[in-house]
């Protein structure tokens, strides 16, 4: 199985970023590519980053809440 293979998962952290592993693109709102040297990298969720769209760990400072696991929808 090659690297391109593999599958992408995005894990949630609670009241943290979203992990991304595995080998992806990411590109902007334009369509350019976001070089990534890695190929696991943490998203921030808060919106306080100073390295959008990576986190830089600004979620504690700001005391980020938000859950880990898929939020559950209320019923119609």
């Amino acid at each position: 199985m090659s690297r391109r293979d593999e599958p992408v998962t995005i894990t949630p952290y609670r009241d943290g970023p979203l992990l991304v592993r595995g080998p992806f693109t990411m590109l902007d709102q334009d369509g350019a590519e976001i070089e990534v040297d890695r190929t696991t990298v943490a998203l921030c969720r808060c919106g306080h980053s100073r390295q959008r769209p990576f986190c830089d760990g600004s979620h504690r400072l700001t005391r980020f809440s938000a859950p880990g696991a898929a939020e559950q929808r209320a019923s119609r």
